[in-house]
C-alpha cells in the first residue's frame, strides 16, 4: 500500500512538472511571437532620409579659389551626416558613396541622366526627406554664408529647410543672415515625390570660407547642425 502511493505521488510529481515545463515553452514561443513582431514593427517605422552628394565623376561642381572641388567637400559632409543620422537609428540612403557620378560613360547627355537616376533613388526610398549637399559660388568674392533652398510648392521642404537654416545659424555662423528660399528651377527639388531640400553650405568663391569648408572640423560642424536639424523635423512629423 505504502509502495503503490508513493508511486502515485511520483507520477503525479511528473505530471506536475511535465505541465509546467509545457507551460513555460508555451510562455517562452508566445514571447518570442511578441518580440518578432515588435522588432518587425519597429524596422518598418524606422525613418529613412536620403542624403544626396551634389556633382560627382566628371562634374566637379564649382571649383574653389584655391582649386577645390565642391564634388569632394560635397562627399565628405555627406559621409559625416550619414555617421549622424545613423547613431540616431535613422535608415541613410545615399545617391553616391564614391567620386562616380549616377551615369553610363556612353550615355549622350550624362547630367540629365545623372539627375533621373538620383531621383529615381530617392523615389525608390521613399524617405521622409532628402538633404542634397552642394557648394556655391558668385563672382564677387566678398558673398558668403550658408543657405537652404526648397521647391516653392512644397510646405513640408519650407519646413525642413527653415530648421536647417536655423540650425546653421546657430551653430555653425550666428553672423549669417540669409534665410531658407524657394526655388523653382532645380531639378531634384521638382522633379521628386518627397520633401527635399538643398543646402548650400558656403561659398567656394570666398577665400575665408573656402578655407574654412575644406577644414575636417568645420565640415563636421556643417554636417551637426543639419543633421540636429533633420532629427528635428522627424519628430515634427
Amino acid at each position: 500500500m505504502c509502495v503503490g502511493a508513493a508511486f502515485v505521488k511520483r507520477k503525479t510529481l511528473e505530471i506536475g512538472m511535465g505541465v509546467l515545463m509545457l507551460a513555460g515553452v508555451l510562455f517562452l514561443s508566445r514571447q518570442g511571437a511578441v518580440l518578432v513582431s515588435n522588432m518587425k514593427q519597429a524596422q518598418a517605422q524606422q525613418k529613412v532620409v536620403v542624403i544626396d552628394a551634389g556633382h560627382g565623376g566628371a562634374d566637379p561642381g564649382k571649383v574653389g579659389v584655391s582649386g577645390t572641388l565642391e564634388k569632394d567637400i560635397n562627399l565628405k559632409i555627406a559621409f559625416q551626416l550619414k555617421e549622424f543620422l545613423e547613431e540616431n537609428d535613422i535608415k541613410v540612403v545615399m545617391t553616391r558613396d564614391s567620386d562616380g557620378g549616377l551615369y553610363d560613360s556612353s550615355a549622350s547627355n550624362k547630367k540629365v541622366q545623372d539627375m533621373q537616376r538620383r531621383c529615381s533613388v530617392i523615389d525608390s526610398a521613399k524617405p521622409i526627406c532628402t538633404v542634397s549637399i552642394h557648394q556655391n559660388s558668385y563672382h564677387e568674392e566678398g558673398v558668403h554664408g550658408a543657405q537652404a533652398f526648397y521647391y516653392s510648392h512644397s510646405a513640408e521642404g519650407k519646413e525642413l529647410a527653415e530648421m536647417i537654416q536655423a540650425s546653421l545659424i546657430g551653430t555653425v555662423d550666428p553672423e549669417n543672415h540669409r534665410v531658407a528660399k524657394a526655388n523653382d528651377s532645380y531639378y531634384l527639388l521638382k522633379r521628386t515625390e518627397t520633401p527635399v531640400v538643398i543646402v548650400e553650405c558656403g561659398f567656394l568663391s570666398n577665400w575665408v570660407e573656402s578655407a574654412k569648408l575644406e577644414d575636417d572640423y568645420y565640415q563636421e560642424k556643417l554636417a551637426w547642425a543639419v543633421h540636429m536639424a533633420v532629427m528635428q523635423y522627424i519628430a515634427a512629423n
